[in-house]
């Protein structure tokens, strides 16, 4: 056939390639935790876990006398139980599936929420998977639910655009119930206003935590699980979780353990204890100054956050994408406890500060975000398998390359919200 007969539908566009190469990313990495599972990640750990909850043996054997295995509250195990129905490897490839489907709604709704034209370039749209995909192979090697739970709040941030109060608060909620971090976007509903959301993502929290498991575990046992769980994740006098060694050693990318490292002297290396001490503080501060420094730090930052967020009459769908996008950054490092692969959640800060590097008319903006996407992207490749010692994890630099989008993402959304720039609608 010569190339004036072919037909024009026989090469793919440019999407066709985005998502060639998603599907070819997703069974490579689905089939490592397959080929690798005998190297004991979280999945034995799921796994034990859904078998306890189907034989109705305790979910924390360990409790009283060793930290906590399963870290997760009761409805998680719940959910665990179906998975562990067929063995190890069939539960290992049913999550590793539910990872693949989950980043591919989130990938559709990054293009849905960001405001803007979607990417006609194949690169655009796998850009920020790129990104973050050292992160995405985490969540397959190890079996965490992060992508799952950003397509969640994705899905919720998409029906709150809507006025569908109800339904984006339910979606809150249980990705709440399932792993505690995404509790912060409760703030955010209050100060928007969005009551009903909010109370839906409080009722269907304490619904999933309370109730849900009641009826295959007992109300009182199960209840009584809560409790045990709850307090078992509280705050001590030396950090939180039973896991004082993660809580401040050099893996702990959060607000909370960068602040620590940096102004008390705690070892970065705890976690290896073979390995030399790694200390970097530039104060001495006890353990509540400490406190008091990062709490200091978080006011600062939720309320720059709250003063940045343009009025209601102001807000346009880019700005929406911005703001969206400022929230799931904040969420990430705001985490007590956020490991590397927590900022798989900047998948979708990076496509709204992708389709604006590429779309905004004025080649200043152009080049400044390209500038913010392409240090944020260094800082995160900075700490790729370094060490021991590994200095620039301890200095936090999956944490500032959060704070570089986050301060791209603030510009950008108030640029956005103005009423005659030139890239946003009239708003919705």
């Amino acid at each position: 056939m010569t190339e004036a007969a072919r037909p024009p539908s026989s090469r793919p566009g440019p999407s066709g390639v985005a998502w060639a190469l998603f599907a070819a990313a997703s069974l490579a990495l689905g089939a490592w935790p397959l080929i690798v599972h005998s190297q004991m990640k979280d999945y034995p750990t799921w796994y034990l876990v859904g078998r306890a909850v189907l034989d109705g043996a305790p979910i924390y054997p360990d409790a009283g006398h060793a930290p906590l295995r399963f870290i997760y509250p009761p409805f998680a195990a719940l959910m665990l139980a179906p998975f562990s129905l067929g063995g190890l490897r069939a539960m290992i490839l049913a999550l590793a599936a539910i990872t693949a489907v989950s980043w591919l709604i989130a990938v559709r709704l990054c293009s849905r929420l960001a405001g803007l034209p979607p990417p006609r370039s194949w690169w655009l749209l796998a850009l920020p998977s790129v990104l973050v995909l050292p992160e995405i192979f985490d969540l397959f090697d190890l079996g965490q639910p992060n992508m799952m739970l950003l397509a969640m709040v994705l899905g919720g941030l998409a029906l709150l655009q809507q006025r569908r109060e109800w339904s984006a608060g339910t979606l809150f909620g249980v990705a709440t119930a399932l792993k505690a971090f995404p509790a912060t976007i409760l703030f955010y509903l209050l100060w928007r206003r969005r009551w009903r959301a909010a109370a839906a993502m409080s009722a269907l929290t304490a619904l999933c935590l309370m109730l849900a498991p009641a009826p295959f575990r007992g109300l009182d046992r199960n209840l009584g699980e809560l409790r045990l769980w709850a307090q078992s994740m509280a705050p001590t006098a030396g950090g939180f979780g039973q896991r004082a060694a993660q809580n401040w050693g050099w893996k702990n990318q959060s607000l909370i353990a960068v602040t620590h490292r940096i102004v008390r002297p705690v070892n970065a290396e705890a976690e290896a204890p073979a390995v030399a001490p790694l200390t970097l503080n530039v104060l001495n501060l006890s353990y509540a100054q400490a406190n008091l420094v990062v709490l200091a730090l978080a006011l600062a930052l939720g309320g720059a956050f709250a003063l940045l967020l343009p009025a209601e009459a102001r807000r346009t769908p880019a700005s929406d994408g911005a703001e969206y996008a400022l929230l799931i950054a904040m969420v990430t490092i705001a985490s007590p406890e956020a490991r590397s692969y927590y900022f798989v959640w900047l998948l979708f800060p990076f496509a709204v500060l992708t389709l604006h590097a590429a779309l905004d008319p004025s080649a200043r903006v152009r080049r400044g975000l390209w500038a913010a996407i392409g240090l944020a992207a260094a800082l995160s490749a900075v700490g790729a398998p370094l060490g021991p010692p590994h200095l620039p994890q301890a200095l936090g630099n999956m944490f500032w390359a959060g704070l570089v989008v986050i301060g791209a993402l603030g510009w950008l959304m108030r640029r956005t919200a103005q009423p005659n720039s030139s890239l946003t609608d009239s708003p919705s």
